[in-house]
């Protein structure tokens, strides 16, 4: 074998072992690369966790907030409810009252009709012996007469 033929070998199995090494280095910086992007992913991972159940925590705060809101709409409305209930039993009380007063009315009507035709003094003016207040226009559901003495109309202003 010549020199010139060892010399190309040599130079061959440089060349094969510094793209042996470069190999070898790229595929480790490739393998750095990848490990750097997965501790960096399960960082971001970590970090979403995180943010993640923070949320969870505002929302659950949000929904207990929201709960209690409907409670409250809740016990605000069966309170108008019963409130209106009452109203209309109320309504109801006064109405067959007033239907009670009505016929009541008619009977004290009626009373002093009966009275007024049973009285000698029908007809006669005070002056002429009839007692005062006892004209027919005295009625239980009348407005005073402001001319008849003891009555409202009477008072000093």
């Amino acid at each position: 074998m010549d020199t010139t033929t060892i010399v190309w070998i040599v130079v061959a199995v440089v060349v094969v072992l510094l793209i042996v090494l470069i190999a070898m280095a790229l595929a480790r910086r490739s393998r750095a690369a990848q490990e750097r992007r997965r501790d960096e992913r399960r960082d971001e991972a970590a970090e979403l966790r995180q943010q993640a159940a923070h949320d969870r925590i505002a929302v659950q705060e949000r929904e207990a907030a929201t709960a209690k809101l409907d409670a409250e709409a809740r016990l605000s409305q069966a309170e108008a409810d019963r409130k209106a209930a009452e109203a209309a039993r109320l309504q109801e009380e006064a109405r067959s009252r007033d239907a009670s007063l009505g016929e009541r009315r008619a009977e004290v009507d009626e009373r002093l009709r009966r009275a007024d035709e049973l009285d000698p003094d029908q007809g006669r003016a005070p002056e002429q012996g009839r007692p005062p207040g006892h004209a027919p226009e005295h009625r239980a559901d009348g407005p005073p007469d402001a001319s008849r003495p003891g009555e409202q109309g009477d008072r000093p202003v």
